[in-house]
């Protein structure tokens, strides 16, 4: 990151905090307060000082009232500046965490408003990165060093003001520190700030990693990869190690050497306010307070130096961060809502349609179908023939290149997406449950629907036999793995989700793949029913399960290369589905049926 851009950073991070500026400008000034009181001290224990020193030398016996006054002063200072630092810290973690809590709601609104592509582009570990990790850095970080600059800053011009009050000479002598510490900290920050980046990717490309090997470990552990996944977990963690140690390492070194300057800074002060002592132009009193003020002088500038080597870390966390809301966002929702139909049919149609993932390698070129209200279209081929993209489409979730697809003669590009996708109930091949009840699983989609509802739905799939085994029935708790399910029992789940929306158009990805076959007849009995008046897409490898599918699409490389009934598209010798169909059923590789 170059200046600009950390200027840049900075400037978005004071921006998101603008709504907090009174509780800001209230932690400062009650910091004010406090470095005011703080900076006091010195001179009052000076005073002490020289009351004692001068009772002694002119052979008078100490009053010990009046330098208890001057203690008490000193205390009462002490006590006040503890309370303005303890309501200090309380507005600076309410400002920090209310940053953080608003950084979190638009980064979790944004992911929810993010294109598929984007998802496509990223790895899930490095996103949960940034949306967890980073944000808890710039959490943890900023409120650590917050509070400390500021206090920092205003004890620096307190405690110069004092100095120069007291001797001028000895200020000056004391300021020489300043630019020789500005320029120690701005080299070290320079390599601290290419550290914390670095281990900043690191960690996101170690917790990619991580995530993958845990939402895979069943693969992991068929193929016996253990030692591969392990050895590349040692590669990522020790990138992590050699990013995190040298960005830690250089920004601990600002540290020492801000002490280093601060102590011979010390005895200048020692040396030359002796001299001015022995002149008669100082008090002993006045040297005491001016070497404490050293001491304060020096803590706020290592203080400052440390904690400008740690708001690296916030700003190239904070820039991750930035780089996620800055993305593009999914807002195709059609400015002419008007168009919208104001009941659903369900007539699907795919004019002239192109697509392409990348610019230069066409995917699908010039493909048109029709599907009418009611009737069930399958679509199979072989893998790659873009087939799931074709749904994706439909969907939304990818626009088309070229042409256009209707839905009930209105352009689906004109609707929002929202609207659309309301209107169209999705099965995946994978299947997503989450941590609650089963029928908080089932209801998913539907959002508030009685419990009668839902157990029809469920007998309607099949599933109502299985939570009457469940210990707690419809209340069983299951967990975001589904543990406690079997593959074909979570993606009966899955299906009935998707028919309680009660939707106009249903869109199967291969949903019963993963069913035995007494379950998947059942289903598949089930779905003859709840298919009825609706619009059907259905993709899948098995030809069994679509024997009765009022048309049938073949495609191949993007394109549709045979379409019809079943009966129709087995009767056609050497045909690209007869060859499917009887690849399928006889055992024989594709090429070796029909020719080709």
């Amino acid at each position: 990151m170059n200046a600009d851009e950390r200027r840049g950073v900075a400037v978005r991070l004071l921006r998101a905090a603008r709504p907090e500026r009174w509780h800001a400008a209230g932690a400062l000034a009650l910091g004010a307060a406090g470095v005011a009181l703080t900076v006091t001290v010195p001179r009052l224990l000076g005073e002490a000082t020289d009351l004692i020193v001068s009772a002694v030398a002119g052979g008078r016996p100490v009053g010990f009232t009046g330098v208890g006054r001057v203690l008490l002063a000193a205390l009462a200072c002490h006590l006040a500046a503890f309370g303005f630092a303890y309501a200090q810290q309380r507005l600076t973690v309410t400002v920090t965490q209310r940053l953080v809590f608003r950084l979190r709601e638009r980064t979790q609104a944004k992911l929810a408003r993010l294109p598929m592509a984007y998802f496509d582009r990223h790895s899930r570990g490095d996103i949960l990165s940034r949306a967890a990790n980073d944000i808890d850095t710039v959490a943890q970080t900023l409120q650590q060093t917050l509070s400390v600059l500021a206090n920092a800053l205003l004890t620096l011009v307190g405690v110069l003001a004092m100095m120069v009050w007291i001797s001028p000479l000895l200020a000056l002598v004391s300021l020489v520190v300043v630019p020789l510490s500005a320029v120690a900290a701005r080299a070290v920050g320079a390599r601290a700030r290419r550290g914390f980046g670095e281990q900043a990717a690191a960690t996101g490309r170690l917790n990619a990693h991580i995530e993958e090997m845990y939402t895979g470990h069943s693969l992991v552990k068929v193929f016996g990869r253990e030692r591969q996944a392990l050895r590349t977990f040692t590669e990522h963690n020790d990138a992590a190690f050699r990013a995190g140690f040298a960005a830690q390492f250089v920004s601990g070194l600002i540290g020492p050497t801000m002490t280093l300057l601060l102590n011979v800074n010390f005895v200048l002060v020692a040396v030359i306010g002796g001299l001015r002592v022995a002149a008669g132009a100082l008090s002993i009193g006045d040297v005491q307070a001016f070497i404490q003020y050293c001491l304060q002088f020096g803590q706020p500038i290592n203080q400052a130096a440390s904690m400008s080597a740690l708001l690296q870390s916030v700003l190239a966390s904070a820039r991750r961060v930035f780089e996620l809301l800055d993305e593009d966002e999914d807002e195709r929702g059609g400015s002419d809502v008007d168009a919208a139909p104001s009941g659903t049919r369900g007539r699907v149609a795919f004019e002239d349609v192109s697509f392409r993932y990348v610019p230069d390698r066409p995917l699908i070129e010039g493909l048109s179908l029709v599907a009418e209200p009611g009737r069930t279209v399958a679509i199979v081929g072989p893998t790659g023939a873009g087939k799931t993209t074709l749904l994706n489409l439909l969907m939304r979730f990818y626009d088309v290149t070229g042409g256009r697809i209707t839905l009930d003669g209105v352009d689906i590009a004109r609707l929002p997406v929202e609207e659309l996708r309301g209107r169209i109930g999705m099965v995946l091949q994978e299947t997503w449950l989450f941590g609650g009840t089963l029928a908080d699983n089932i209801a998913y989609g539907a959002g508030d629907v009685p419990r009668e509802r839902v157990v029809e739905v469920a007998r309607a799939t099949g599933l109502d036999h299985l939570a009457r085994t469940l210990p707690d029935g419809y209340d069983t708790v299951i967990d975001d793995e589904g543990a406690a399910l079997s593959a074909g029992e979570r993606q009966l789940v899955t299906i009935a989700r998707a028919f309680l929306t009660d939707p106009a158009i249903l869109v199967l990805d291969e949903a019963t793949s993963a069913l035995d076959t007494r379950t998947e007849v059942l289903v598949q009995r089930a779905m003859t029913s709840l298919r009825a008046g609706r619009t059907c897409f259905v993709i899948a490898h098995r030809l069994s399960t679509i024997r009765h599918a009022d048309l049938i699409l073949v495609m191949d490389s993007g394109r549709i290369v045979e379409q019809g009934a079943h009966d129709e598209l087995v009767g056609r010798p050497g045909g690209a589905y007869a060859r499917l169909y009887a690849a399928q059923f006889s055992g024989l590789p594709i090429d070796a049926v029909g020719g080709r």
